[in-house]
């Protein structure tokens, strides 16, 4: 049962326990996660019945807090001190102290990061103490939700509570520029309009087309096709031995034997737990694979169920071809 709240200190205490709760803003409701619990960052894809891991928006109570996370050039603090609190993201490269769980930014080196403009969340934010991974408060596919109403509609006995904060005023999700290269690029127009931001720090770039963006797997924000993190090492999908010059990325209680390294998704067989562990497992194997020398990565299957789908289509990225 999905309880409706008008308290964020209720909202932020069940988001620290891990647990799912919609939230307003400025734009739309968005779907909470404490940022620094994978597990409970894996549950938001679950309950948005999300196709692939996409990386999702961090939002904090205030700058200061996003940008202990990232690192913020001086456009960053520009564009914070002229659009924070307020709907625009901007997408940064993590500190290497970043807590943000991988799984949050799809396993990249940058995170997309906001601070909305609602004094609810804003409330639930400063209660909560940390950052909160907030997409869109609706299943996967359809219309943003801009009400109670809405979320409940959506994702009713899915998550454990909406807080209330009425209805949106802006309705449409957040400008999102990505700031990780010299120049600046608008990954997804919104609520703070393009000619807002080149007025404080210049022209702005546009991505590819989305569908250029999908050959070639070059974007990296929420709400469009992504760029994934892929190992350094070969990685073979659909293993059924593996050699001792492999490490292995297993999964369920008995895995194959032999290997050279291996990381465990899930000996539970737990397809939630495999995927608050994907990121941080394929990083570990290539960089253990390549300290003692091993040829590649084997990856035993995973059930399409649930959140399997998601991990088979991320696996399936990262072991494409390259060019």
């Amino acid at each position: 049962m999905t309880q409706v709240l008008k308290d964020p200190a209720e909202a932020a205490a069940l988001l620290r326990a891990g647990e799912l709760v919609a939230f307003p803003s400025e734009t739309v409701y968005g779907l909470g996660a404490d940022a620094w619990n994978g597990r409970a960052v894996a549950r938001v894809f679950e309950a948005k019945g999300r196709p692939h891991f996409n990386p999702l928006i961090c939002h904090f109570a205030s700058a200061e807090a996003a940008f202990a996370e990232v690192v913020a050039d001086s456009r960053a603090q520009a564009l914070a001190k002229e659009f924070w609190p307020g709907p625009l993201t901007l997408v940064l490269p993590r500190r290497p102290s970043c807590r943000v769980d991988l799984l949050a930014g799809a396993g990249l080196e940058t995170l997309a990061v906001r601070v909305p403009a609602h004094p609810v969340a804003l409330a639930m934010l400063r209660a909560a103490a940390r950052p909160i991974a907030g997409p869109s408060a609706n299943r996967s596919g359809q219309v943003s939700p801009t009400s109670v109403a809405h979320v409940l509609a959506g994702l009713s006995g899915r998550i454990a509570a909406v807080l209330q904060g009425g209805d949106c005023a802006v309705g449409v999700e957040s400008t999102v520029l990505d700031l990780t290269g010299a120049g600046a690029v608008l990954l997804r127009p919104g609520g703070v309009p393009a000619a807002a931001i080149e007025a404080v720090i210049g022209r702005i770039g546009r991505p590819l087309p989305l569908s250029a963006a999908e050959a070639t797997r070059s974007l990296r924000s929420p709400g469009m096709l992504l760029s994934h993190y892929a190992p350094s090492l070969p990685l073979r999908l659909a293993a059924a031995g593996v050699a001792a010059d492999e490490a292995l990325l297993a999964f369920g209680p008995v895995p194959l034997p032999g290997a050279g390294a291996l990381w465990n998704l899930s000996p539970d067989g737990d397809v939630a737990e495999a995927a608050a562990r994907l990121f941080s497992g394929l990083r570990w194997l290539d960089a253990e694979g390549q300290r003692l020398g091993l040829r590649g990565i084997a990856a035993m299957p995973v059930p399409a169920e649930g959140l399997g789908e998601a991990i088979q289509d991320r696996l399936a990225r990262a072991a494409a071809p390259r060019d």
